[in-house]
């Protein structure tokens, strides 16, 4: 499975990407670490993409909310 990644204007987020398949929330760290966040709903992606900072959004509506995996 490849899921095409949209780099972002963010100070700590290079890139996102989302299986609408699967629900999952691929997210790339400008520091290399990647993350696979799980069940993520196609609305929470949709305002990530629209916040006018990601990592903030992210740390409010993602990080700790919903399962994950470190892929790197």
């Amino acid at each position: 499975m490849s899921i095409k990644l949209n780099e972002v204007a963010s100070s700590t987020i290079k890139a996102v990407g989302y299986d609408y398949e699967h629900k999952d929330l691929h997210v790339h760290f400008v520091n290399g670490g990647e993350y696979l966040y799980e069940n993520v709903p196609a609305e929470v992606y949709a305002k990530l993409l629209e916040a006018d900072s990601k990592g903030r959004f992210l740390h409010a509506e993602v990080i700790g909310k919903y399962n994950y995996a470190k892929l790197k």
